[in-house]
């Protein structure tokens, strides 16, 4: 399709297993891969490396999306909504600066869009948000074995407490904005 328009997103949210089940699960949402940014040693970390909370890298997810279908600030609603934004460097067990709450903004209107829909949701929220908002940095794509995750491990306990849950409240939204 010639009238594409074409988008990077960049979210972290914890572990990157349940956001990228979250987003695959979008229309609009072309692509979503797991990987690491905002790190500060230099080359490609491993996800051992990253777990060890050294690195200074979170688990993201990087989201190929077509805006015609869905909008950045749409997905930014998703992402505020199916994690928690007001817990610093956590989400559920998975505790360290590698499970922060980040938004990574590829230009300034995805800046803008994020610091306003964050102001927006605020209110619905007893705590905080503590969303981090920087400037996209370096990914580096995660190992072949995180690619797809739920999907070829929906019945791994993980997936069954963590990841499940996660997707029945995906699917409290509107059904114009899932998948079928």
């Amino acid at each position: 399709m010639s009238n594409q328009t074409i988008e990077i997103a960049t979210f972290g949210g914890g572990c990157f297993w349940c956001t990228e089940a979250v987003f695959q699960q979008v229309k609009g949402v072309q692509k979503v891969v797991s990987g690491y940014s905002g790190g500060t040693v230099p080359g490609k970390p491993t996800y051992r490396e990253v777990c060890s909370g050294l690195t200074g890298h979170a688990e993201v997810v990087q989201i190929t999306f077509d805006a015609g279908i869905i909008s950045f600030k749409e997905l930014v609603e998703i992402f505020l909504t199916t994690h928690d934004p007001t817990t610093l460097n956590r989400q559920g067990a998975d505790v360290g600066t590698q499970y922060r709450s980040v938004i990574y903004y590829h230009n300034d209107t995805q800046r803008e869009l994020a610091e306003q829909t964050i102001a927006e949701l605020s209110k619905y929220f007893d705590n905080p948000i503590v969303t981090e908002l920087s400037p996209s940095e370096k990914f580096h794509e995660a190992e072949d074995y995180h690619q797809n995750y739920y999907q070829n491990n929906e019945t791994q306990g993980y997936c069954s407490f963590v990841i499940t849950p996660k997707l029945a409240k995906l699917r409290q939204m509107p059904a114009d904005k899932l998948k079928g």
